[in-house]
């Protein structure tokens, strides 16, 4: 009896330790995915709004210096991807013309907790590609009181630009005198390419388009309109989580912000929401 209790206390102990290597070992593994995939060779996909898109450009070429990581770059209407991403879309990171979306992909579980960060503060401009940059008379914004035959917004159903251009003419009291007279662009890069080629000769664009091509315009006060927000997002089911959170320190870093302002957005107070 005493052999057969022994026995039974020996196997007992094997399938103990066998189970804790097993355990230790799904860990260990665990952990040498994580590190594989986080240190890819793939790119890390960042999908952009297309106002922000030159901007990011510019300042990923300092990240990827620094850092070594690839980047892929997918510019469109923030609306666009938006969906794109609630359908699967194989993002990391998301830099959009708004906070509405990233918000509502915060609420719908689709980003990494506490990833949802304000990186810019859109300005609109007023631009006109017929005023000559060297004018007698300098652009202002007593043009809009004469409704022009066509005149370039982006489209405020899909655009945050688009939305911000409308609540402009709203303050003004002129959005009933413009409805019929507009010609609407996707995205507010459509726009400032219609206006640019001369297509329509007048319009509302990003303030940092001017400043990127050294274009005259003049800033539209923020107090005419919703603040345009632009907030980025680390979606939840990257495999690239490590290198996106460190593109997002580098964007809110005071170096990286005030090369964002250089270029005609306004100052932000890195607030998440």
């Amino acid at each position: 009896m005493l052999r057969i209790l022994l026995v039974s206390v020996f196997i007992s102990s094997l399938f103990s330790v066998s189970n804790s290597q097993a355990q230790q070992n799904d860990v260990t593994d665990s952990a040498i995915t994580q590190t594989m995939s986080d240190n890819s060779n793939t790119p890390l996909r960042i999908a952009v709004a297309a106002n922000f898109t030159p901007v990011l450009k510019i300042l990923l070429k300092d990240f990827s210096k620094n850092t070594g990581i690839k980047t892929q770059v997918i510019s469109g209407a923030s609306g666009a991807m938006f969906l794109q991403i609630k359908h699967g879309a194989p993002y990391d990171i998301f830099l959009s013309a708004d906070s509405r979306r990233p918000v509502e992909l915060e609420q719908a579980g689709y980003i990494l907790k506490n990833s949802r960060k304000t990186y810019a503060m859109g300005q609109l401009a007023l631009y006109s590609s017929s005023h000559a940059m060297h004018a007698s008379e300098p652009l202002s914004l007593d043009l809009l009181s004469s409704p022009p035959a066509r005149f370039a917004i982006a489209n405020p159903d899909i655009a945050p630009y688009g939305k911000a251009a409308k609540e402009v003419l709203t303050h003004l009291g002129l959005w009933n005198n413009y409805q019929s007279r507009l010609i609407k662009g996707i995205n507010i890069g459509q726009t400032f390419a219609q206006i640019r080629s001369k297509g329509v000769t007048l319009g509302i664009v990003s303030n940092s388009q001017l400043v990127l091509n050294n274009l005259p315009g003049i800033i539209i006060p923020n107090s005419y309109h919703q603040p345009i927000k632009q907030q980025l997002v680390i979606i939840h089911a990257s495999k690239r989580k490590g290198a996106a959170k460190k593109l997002s320190h580098f964007l809110l870093s005071d170096k990286s912000q005030a090369t964002i302002v250089s270029y005609g957005y306004a100052q932000t107070n890195k607030a998440k929401s």
